[in-house]
């Protein structure tokens, strides 16, 4: 890198589903924009350390009504229109009908590859294999960055910079307020790994004969006999989208110690719709290794969990193949490169959502997005695997009569810092309301970029686009955008 100082509008550190999507709504709105990232790939938890089986989960509500669109919809058309994504199906889908557990598969890879297209038709600059140490900083109002790569260190200055890191590294550098569970009250974090070659009209007829041995979908007050009725009408695997219990094979399992302590046996759905006329259907692992007691800012921690996750993984593996029908042949396509952290840092913003705003169904006046998971949902480091846990004075459950609620700008503006924000998964919420899911980072994201891109139009900072004449702007570009700010619930 040259020794002249480089200047941008809007800098974006981290480029995955949050990253990518605020570089591209800054760009769109005609700002000079940099996305910088620390790896050569682009995606994060899509397609690097993903790829979630749940792709797109819950873009609708338990009551079926879109509430998340925007960047999230666009990827999802565009690589529906090439053979990459399968069709939103879950209105017609008996098993997971009135769940809210919603499904928009797109394939990983291909997203993986698509985006760097996008991000050229939007006119973004990327800079790859690079990592964002520091910030520089006028008094309390950031300047620009410090980044380190093969060239060595230079800055690098911006009118508005956004962290998207995830673990709110460099919002931490500039000065941030952010709240860090114990370590010991942290999610586990997770490798994740894929596996083909799985016999699935084997596997469903063990399925629907052994129905007590799972954990089955259904609207609340629905009988269990409904549950089975609803899965043995079920002739694609995909209509499942994640099978959980495997409870009389784990129990086996566990006795005889082929099994590990820290998570229970299932995976998701993951097609592949380009594999041919009925495409391939993989079977995709995100919890069947994970970690507690990590915390995401200790690099000591993450290493022990990286090693563990990989143990588990091996354990995992065999298990299937060994005792589960459909898996004798399986074997694994990928492994994620780097843990999914689950649980981390939480930068402390204007206004703080709180699970409280979600069962209420919270309206905001200055909304830029909407989500319909419930709060207090998190993953257990047993071999239940999942818990609904929340922290002493929190709330957790779902937005009233199966709706949504509003995700504030003003979560997105951290205390005392200047011309900065945040996007993704470590925005201002309580641990019950955490904005982690992949969805939900694509909407904030989005969210952030376009408020940066607009203040450098307007000549504000972030916290004086709080101002509602200055949000209706920026809500009025995110519609141009197809984020959806209101719904019927």
């Amino acid at each position: 890198m040259a020794n002249e100082k480089l200047m941008f509008d809007v800098i974006v550190c981290g480029g995955g589903t949050s990253g990518t999507a605020a570089a591209v709504a800054a760009a769109r709105t005609g700002a000079k924009t940099l996305l910088i990232e620390r790896l050569g790939a682009l995606g994060g938890q899509m397609n690097v350390f993903g790829p979630p089986g749940f792709s797109y989960a819950h873009l609708f509500s338990p009551c079926g009504e879109q509430v998340i669109a925007g960047f999230a919809q666009e990827m999802h058309s565009r690589l529906l229109k090439e053979n990459h994504a399968v069709p939103h199906s879950d209105a017609d889908n008996v098993y997971r009908k009135g769940t809210g557990y919603t499904f928009s598969f797109v394939d990983p890879e291909w997203w993986g590859l698509e985006i760097f297209q996008v991000l050229e038709e939007a006119g973004v600059t990327l800079l790859l294999h690079t990592l964002v140490v520091d910030v520089t900083k006028d008094g309390d109002k950031v300047t620009g960055v410090v980044v380190e790569n093969a060239a060595g260190r230079s800055e690098i200055g911006a009118k508005i910079v956004i962290d998207c890191t995830g673990e709110g590294d460099i919002a931490v550098r500039a000065g941030c307020d952010y709240e860090l569970l114990p370590r010991e009250q942290n999610e586990p974090h997770s490798v994740c790994f894929t596996m083909d070659g799985v016999d699935w009209d084997e596997f469903m007829t063990y399925m629907k004969e052994n129905p007590d041995d799972f954990e089955l979908r259904g609207p609340i007050g629905m009988s269990k006999e409904e549950k089975i009725e609803n899965l043995r009408k079920v002739n694609d695997p995909t209509e499942i989208g994640e099978v959980m219990g495997f409870f009389s094979i784990l129990d086996k399992l566990l006795k005889t110690g082929e099994w590990h302590a820290y998570s229970g046996m299932g995976f998701f759905m993951a097609p592949r719709p380009d594999g041919g006329k009925n495409g391939v259907i993989q079977a995709h692992f995100q919890h069947s290794a994970q970690v507690p007691n990590l915390w995401s800012c200790d690099p000591w921690d993450l290493t022990k969990g990286e090693i563990e996750c990989r143990k588990q993984i091996i354990i995992a593996a065999k298990a299937f193949k060994k005792y589960v029908p459909g898996f004798k042949n399986a074997y694994i396509v990928k492994v994620g490169t780097e843990m999914r952290l689950r649980d981390g840092r939480r930068i402390m913003g204007d206004y703080k959502l709180r699970g409280a705003d979600v069962v209420a169904g919270a309206r905001f006046y200055d909304c830029i997005g909407k989500s319909a998971f419930p709060a207090g949902a998190v993953h257990t480091a047993d071999n239940h695997t999942l818990g609904s846990v929340v922290q002493e004075g929190e709330v957790g459950g779902m937005a009233p009569n199966g709706g949504s609620y509003d995700i504030p700008y003003r979560c997105l503006v951290p205390l005392k810092v200047e011309n900065f924000l945040v996007g993704g998964k470590h925005v201002s919420t309580d641990r019950a309301a955490y904005l982690r899911f992949l969805q939900e980072t694509v909407v904030t994201g989005q969210a952030a970029g376009a408020a940066a891109g607009l203040c450098v139009k307007k000549g504000v900072t972030p916290r004086e686009l709080e101002k509602e004449e200055h949000v209706k702007d920026l809500q009025d570009f995110l519609r141009t955008q197809g984020v959806i700010l209101e719904g019927v619930n």
